[in-house]
Order: C-alpha cells, then structure tokens, then sequence
C-alpha cells in the first residue's frame, strides 16, 4: 500500500470561544472542541459509506474500516489511499485490488444513511451485515490481572485529544504485560477500533501478542470488529451490551466490562485471564 506524502495539518480538535460560567462569574474563553466530520469511503470510484469521523489517523482508519467492513480481506489488497478534502468534509480515495470485494460495489451493499460518530451500522440494508457472525478467534494469549491495571495506567497519557476535550473515544493494543503500543482516538468509538486494527496491521503487530482496550461500551459492533480482526480479549471501561457478550461467546473472545483501577467484570471466556489479583 502507498499514501502520497502530506502535511498531518489536523490534531482533531479545534478552538471555539466559549462563555464560562462559574460560580456566579461569567468569563469569555477559548476551548478545545473535538472536530468531527464526514468521511466518505470511496472504493475504486464507488461510495460505499461517508462516516461521520475525527479528521485525524485517516490512513490506519482507511485500513481498518476495509478491513472490519469486508470490503478487503488481506492489507495486501488495499494498493493506495488518497486524502482529499472539501468544502463539505474529507474524501478518502482508496484503491483496491480487483480481487477485494470492495472493488465490485453494488447498490446492494452502498449504506442507505451516513454512519454518525455514535454508530457503527448506520444504513446498513439488511440484518445479514448488520449483525455478523465472523467464525471464531485463536487461542490468544493468558494475561494477569495486573496487565489490564498496567494498561489502564499507561492508558491516561495516551490520550491527547481526549485531554483537549473531554470528547473523544480510544481503542489501546496493549502487550501481555499491559504496556501500550499503540492508541487511536476519535469521537465514534467503533472509528477509534477501525483505526486501531489499522495501525496494528500497518505495524505488523501480532494479535495474539497482546489485548485491546477501549474507553467505551461494548457493543456489538466493537465485539465483530474485534472478531474480524482475530482479536481475543477486548476490555472496555464501560458496559457490555447483551449481544455483544452472545456475539463474544460464540466468537471465543474474552469480554472484560468495567475495566477499572482495582476492580473489572468477565463476561465470556475466562480462562485466559489468569486467577490472582492487582496490585
């Protein structure tokens, strides 16, 4: 794969003046305010989604979203990406193989609505795509609990648009000791996944070398973007939903919710977080 030479010109937020109001004292201000605009996924000339995305972290986003929607099956498919943006949002231009599904869009597959930063399946066109069953993970590795502390630590200095504006999702790959490799962020955190699997494969980071971890819920689509990607646990701070910890049975992934300092919930597949506690 080949992406032109470019300045990265965005940190994916922006500067709004704000009125402040504390404690009875009105001050005018500046804030950070996360940007969030629509991404169209265009596949050899063919739209096949505009997603509504941080502008930033495009090239592991246009991996990981071909990669998590299907639309290739190896990163050896994806042959170029060019960024162009426009007055109405930014333009991913992405050149794939002509033996990648994505290079035979129809208009049966085309997404009827925009994917908005909270929705991973926004216009899919029927329940087949929409909920998929993408077979089973490998074995993965064993972690101690400790790992999932060490990288809930290491996590908080990992997120520097998240710390700007107290507005954006990440998705963390961390090792089996629970250092962090590699963090993405965006305001939809199914797009933080996306670029995350996208930025590990253009690394050539093994999955079953390490776990991931995200600051959201655990939907269903983090759990079937996780499968697609081979992943084998998934921890989130927040919640599972109920579909995703059935999606995450079957897939043979360990689902960890609540993922906080000193305490975490094992939904599915316990066996490869070894018994004892943290630190």
């Amino acid at each position: 794969m080949t992406t032109p030479e470019r300045e990265e010109t965005s940190r994916g937020y922006a500067v709004r003046s704000v009125d402040r109001w504390r404690d009875g004292v009105s001050t005018h201000d500046e804030d950070f305010v996360a940007e969030e605009v629509p991404v169209a996924m265009v596949y050899n000339g063919a739209t096949f989604a505009v997603m509504m995305a941080s502008p930033h972290d495009l090239d592991d986003f246009a991996l990981g979203f071909s990669l998590t929607e299907r639309l290739i099956t190896d990163a050896s498919q994806l042959l170029q990406l060019e960024i162009h943006p426009l007055l109405e949002g930014i333009e991913l231009a992405i050149k794939v193989t002509d033996n990648a599904p994505g290079a035979h869009l129809d208009k049966e597959r085309e997404r009827l609505l925009p994917g908005r930063s909270g929705c991973g399946i926004c216009g899919t066109r029927d329940l087949e795509n929409a909920i998929r069953h993408d077979g089973a993970v490998g074995a993965g590795p064993r972690l101690s609990r400790e790992a999932l502390e060490q990288a809930l630590r290491e996590l908080k200095d990992g997120q520097p648009m998240n710390l700007a504006t107290g507005a954006v999702h990440a998705a963390a790959w961390a090792d089996t000791e629970g250092h962090i490799l590699v963090v993405r962020e965006d305001v939809g955190r199914h797009n933080a996944l996306d670029k995350l699997i996208g930025a590990i494969r253009r690394a050539d980071i093994d999955v079953d070398t390490g776990f991931a971890l995200v600051t959201s819920r655990a939907s269903y689509e983090m759990v079937t973007k996780a499968t697609s990607a081979g992943i084998s646990l998934v921890a989130a701070i927040s919640a599972p939903t109920a579909l995703a910890v059935e999606l995450a049975r079957s897939a043979g992934i360990t689902l960890v919710g609540f993922t906080r300092p000193g305490s975490h919930n094992i939904y599915t597949h316990p066996d490869r977080l070894l018994p004892g506690t943290t630190a």
